[in-house]
């Protein structure tokens, strides 16, 4: 189950970094217009929000990363960090895209139980 926890924690640090580059590098192209259908016009016009959102995401991986290099001494970080994660995920999908419920905040979730489930 530990291993469970590590691989679960892993991916969503991994899922983050994506959101990371997703947002503040490829926002305004067309992979990151056609990720979150966006008009050229609209994509341009919002590129530096989508930077800073990319950053807070590049702050949640980070936070995982540092919880999992720290091992079980990481428990309370990695139960933080992935509280901001599922919080930020629920805070989305109601104001955004329902989709974003499913894309963050479930991972999260479920990271959060193994982590939970194997102290």
């Amino acid at each position: 189950m530990t291993t469970l926890s590590i691989i679960a924690v892993g991916a969503v640090a991994l899922l983050h970094v994506y959101f990371l580059v997703l947002e503040m590098f490829l926002w305004d192209k067309p992979f990151g217009r056609k990720t979150f259908g966006l008009t050229p016009e609209f994509a341009a016009a919002s590129k530096s929000l989508a930077a800073n959102q990319g950053l807070y995401n590049g702050f949640l991986a980070a936070g995982l990363a540092w919880g999992l290099c720290l091992g079980a001494a990481g428990y309370e970080i990695k139960l933080f960090f992935l509280a901001c994660v599922i919080v930020a995920g629920i805070f989305g999908a109601i104001t955004v895209n329902r989709k974003i419920l499913w894309v963050q905040a479930v991972p999260g979730g479920v990271a959060l139980a193994f982590v939970i489930l194997t102290r």
